[in-house]
């Protein structure tokens, strides 16, 4: 049996091995990619907004319609107050029309071209009264009746809205990519933060780990000897105090990485019992950026520039809106047509009627209170703030790239000073090992040696680690990736909805 149970526990901690994930920052930058849920929902809102451009390009297309009423029945009672009689008429009818729809964007016209035939079979009776006796005249009449007709409308002195429309929902969807790959690049960043601070806590939870392993043997030490008489009581209490201290640093440690991990697995979109450890390789490599360079780049390429310029656009397009309320305007129309009505459906065009009509209409505005005047003036600001905000933004954008630009000056001596402080770490351990193996200095102390250059290498580890996240931050704020000497490309990372 307990062989069965020695295999059994063998196999379980196999299975445990095999479902965590050994996790690389690329691997957790692709699986964020794929499975953030606030990527997804800025997709989502892209292809929202590039369904709507292609629903009013479609609405620029000819569209036909055609509409049947195959059967309708009346049947209705009226008095003649002229003569005192009353009329009471039944009809059927049945009918259909067929039009077609093509607005002009060039001018903001439309054409509008529709044909309707129709058959009605009417019936009056008249009740007339003579004397005490009630006549009824019934008279009956059957008829086809066909309408064709071609109208063509201009808006006059005025916007040309269908222009307005579909340069504002290009704009829209240009922003709703733009948003798209910010989100991108931004959660790259979040990423490799959240996934360096994972990494440098397990490094702290290894260091406690040897740390409360120290102060169990150094315990076991202590007790030993206040067994046999050879150390005195007060030294077994101080060793206790600090093994129990040690246990609940190492606790708090663990319980301060599991968080983060739950925190980590939401960020990249994974379920949070997904298991995994951090691996990567952090080494240093000087990388040279030409400060005039990057700002340049970014000022040339940023993205969010790009976004201020389709603001200030889309205010211009608020302003002509505003000019436009209580204008002077007109609209011109015009239609030629025919219309034919016949007992018979063979005889229907023999003699058809022309019916032109044209006509002009003018709306001159009088006295608003000032209102339109007001709408100009609102608009004319947010014109205003808008370009502001594109200089505040380019200033903002240079100010970043020259504070992580001094930062990475800074990092490399921060680096260089750590490596330093971790060979004399090593030396001052190996002259204390000494010490210790000829008898000249107690545990506690190489203890504190040991886990003093602990601390020097895991500082310089996070010199390192800060130099790579002030690269990435680099690449992101200039769009230029000087580690590789190339330009961020690839920005359209998904495919756009046919």
């Amino acid at each position: 049996m307990n062989k069965i149970y020695a295999i059994l526990a063998f196999g379980a901690s196999l299975s445990v091995v095999h479902a965590q994930d050994i996790l690389t920052l690329e691997k957790a930058v692709e699986l964020a990619a794929q499975n953030s849920p606030d990527l997804k929902q800025s997709e989502l809102r892209y292809e929202q907004s590039d369904w709507n451009l292609k629903a009013q390009k479609a609405l620029q297309k000819s569209s036909f319609a055609l509409g049947i009423d195959p059967y309708t029945y009346s049947k209705t009672q009226r008095f003649d107050d002229k003569f005192s009689d009353w009329y009471t008429t039944e009809s059927q009818s049945i009918g259909g029309d067929f039009s077609i729809r093509q607005p002009l964007m060039a001018t903001d016209g439309q054409f509008d071209f529709s044909n309707s035939l129709s058959y009605m079979s009417r019936a009056t009776t008249r009740s007339v009264l003579r004397g005490n006796d009630t006549i009824s005249e019934t008279t009956t009449n059957n008829s086809y009746a066909d309408i064709l007709k071609l109208t063509f409308t201009q808006p006059l002195f005025t916007y040309n809205q269908q222009k307005l429309t579909m340069r504002t929902l290009v704009l829209n969807a240009e922003n709703s990519q733009i948003d798209y790959n910010l989100k991108k690049l931004n959660l790259e960043v979040n990423v490799a933060n959240s996934f360096y601070d994972i990494y440098s806590q397990q490094m702290v939870i290894d260091v406690a780990t040897e740390e409360a392993k120290n102060n169990q043997e150094s315990y076991d030490i202590i007790k030993n000897k206040v067994d046999a008489g050879l150390a005195a009581l007060g030294e077994l209490y101080q060793a206790e105090l600090n093994l129990a201290s040690s246990k609940s640093s190492l606790q708090n440690k663990k319980v301060q990485l599991e968080n983060m991990k739950d925190n980590f697995r939401v960020l990249i979109g994974m379920p949070l019992n997904y298991e995994f450890k951090t691996v990567g390789e952090v080494t240093m490599k000087e990388v040279t950026v030409n400060l005039d360079k990057a700002v340049n780049f970014a000022l040339e390429n940023r993205m969010e520039l790009r976004q201020r310029k389709i603001d200030l656009e889309k205010s211009q397009f608020d302003l002509i809106k505003a000019k436009a309320i209580n204008e002077f305007r007109g609209d011109l129309k015009g239609s030629i047509g025919i219309s034919a009505n016949s007992g018979s459906l063979n005889t229907l065009f023999d003699n058809p009627e022309r019916t032109p009509t044209f006509g002009l209409s003018l709306s001159i505005p009088l006295f608003d209170w000032g209102y339109r005047k007001a709408k100009v003036k609102a608009a004319e600001i947010s014109r205003t703030l808008t370009e502001m905000n594109i200089q505040d933004e380019k200033l903002t954008i240079e100010t970043t790239i020259r504070k992580s630009y001094r930062n990475l000056q800074n990092l490399l001596s921060q680096i260089e000073i750590e490596r330093q402080n971790v060979k004399n770490a090593e030396l001052t351990y190996q002259i204390n090992l000494e010490k210790y193996k000829n008898g000249d200095l107690t545990s506690m102390d190489l203890q504190l040696q040991q886990n003093q250059l602990s601390t020097k290498r895991i500082n310089f580890t996070q010199s390192l680690i800060n130099y790579k996240i002030e690269l990435l931050n680099m690449k992101i704020q200039t769009l230029y990736d000087f580690e590789r000497n190339t330009p961020v490309a690839n920005l359209n990372l998904f495919v756009k909805p046919e």
